[in-house]
């Protein structure tokens, strides 16, 4: 098992940016991809990025290209998503996701799920 917890969500002003944070603990961190999704009101889950298990590799949704940055950290098993540029339509509940492989882009690609960080951009 391995549990996720995601943080740095928050209410900030279009233009600004944000850094989240997916703190995981349970079994090895390294041996998991991980990614970056999110869901806001009303629509699906959507991909934004992901990266490998050492962090060498990233694979990012097109429409989520130059805005969005993800990293990782092993030695503190920690995974960042870096946002900058926000805008309204960003608002969404954030979630971090482990799984077996950075390629994938469905959500059903990933077995291990946080419980998600609340971001709302104003205008």
């Amino acid at each position: 098992q391995v549990q996720l917890v995601e943080s740095g969500g928050g209410l900030v002003q279009a233009g600004g940016s944000l850094r989240l944070s997916c703190a995981a603990s349970g079994r090895t961190f390294s041996d998991y991809a991980m990614a970056w999704f999110r869901q806001a009101p009303g629509k699906e889950r959507d991909f934004l990025a992901a990266i490998s298990r050492g962090g060498g590799i990233t694979n990012y949704a097109d429409s989520m290209k130059g805005r969005f940055t993800i990293s990782r950290d092993n030695a503190k098993n920690t995974v960042y998503l870096q946002i900058n540029s926000l805008k309204p339509e960003d608002t969404a509940v954030y979630y971090c996701a482990a799984g077996g492989n950075y390629r994938f882009d469905r959500g059903s690609a990933y077995d291990y799920w946080g419980q998600g960080t609340q971001v709302t951009v104003s205008s």
